[in-house]
């Protein structure tokens, strides 16, 4: 892995991919463990979460579905504050078990609209998996992943699926800002 550029920024390594990938493994083992035979419909946030709801998916070694819906509430590199739904969810979910597939958590925003959207549909159980969870920029105290990838500090990061104005979601690792690392 070697240092990015992006906007003028310099980001350097943060997360190898094969780390990555070992700790979605690991998440699948403990989704498989608990919902096996019971079919979860795993809920993918576009466009962040792709990459990891996709690698997700494919390590849970028993039946599921997936959908995807997508929100925002960033605008640049600062969360804007304001959770806007921009294309939702066609599924019935009342009576069954729902996994959110987030990207990143970290005001908590973003999850506490969706859980509450989902919530009133009545499904039989909601869990939410985030491949990162920021606990110190966490202002929803009600929000709690169930799966969490990495616990990481407040900082700016991209690659695996999160961007930068849309740049750097291909890349197979994680970066994180190098004036904040």
């Amino acid at each position: 892995m070697k240092q990015k550029c992006y906007k003028g920024l310099n980001f350097i390594p943060y997360i190898g991919s094969d780390r990555i990938q070992a700790r979605v493994r690991e998440l699948g083992g403990q989704i498989t463990a608990r919902y096996e035979g019971r079919n979860p419909l795993l809920i993918c946030v576009l466009n962040g979460a792709a990459p990891f709801a996709l690698d997700l998916f494919r390590a849970i070694d028993t039946d599921a579905e997936i959908s995807f819906v997508r929100l925002s509430s960033y605008e640049g590199m600062e969360s804007s504050g304001k959770v806007k739904q921009l294309l939702g969810l066609t599924e019935q979910i009342e009576g069954r078990d729902v996994i959110v597939v987030e990207d990143i958590i970290d005001t908590g925003r973003t999850m506490h609209k969706l859980l509450g959207d989902l919530g009133a549909m009545k499904p039989a159980s909601l869990a939410v998996a985030t491949l990162l969870f920021k606990p110190d920029a966490l202002q929803c105290p009600d929000v709690a992943p169930d799966y969490v990838g990495f616990e990481i500090p407040v900082r700016f990061i991209i690659g695996y699926g999160l961007d930068i104005d849309g740049m750097a979601r291909n890349l197979p690792d994680i970066y994180v800002l190098a004036d904040e690392a």
